[in-house]
């Protein structure tokens, strides 16, 4: 048995997609330990066979303003934990300690990830 030890990053640049995907730089990170509502573009709340997916816009919009707040309260770190099937990575991310994810679940903006 193998164990990966995941160290923290310093994200120089973010930019906030959504309620739970950021850029850092060229790198796409999703926030592994949460879901955000979707935005109105997204092709997840245009196919109705994809139950899963949260489709209040105003939520998601509300969701993605609240971490474009929070991102720039300081220092973003990201802990990388593998990537997703869409090809982002996946990780957690905090600012200042903060973690993004238990920011925006505190907000009713997010839900745990399952």
């Amino acid at each position: 048995m193998s164990i990966v030890l995941a160290a923290a990053a310093l994200c120089l640049s973010p930019s906030v997609h959504d309620g739970d995907t950021i850029r850092c730089g060229r790198e796409r990170v999703r926030i592994a330990n949460i879901d955000a509502p979707e935005l109105p573009d997204s092709p997840k709340c245009q196919d109705r066979r994809r139950s899963y997916a949260w489709c209040d816009f105003a939520a998601g919009e509300a969701s993605r303003v609240a971490l474009i707040r929070f991102v720039s309260r300081g220092r973003v770190m990201i802990t990388r934990h593998g990537t997703d099937p869409y090809g982002r990575t996946l990780a957690t991310i905090s600012v200042n300690g903060v973690d993004a994810g238990d920011h925006l679940i505190a907000q009713g903006l997010a839900k745990p990830w399952r």
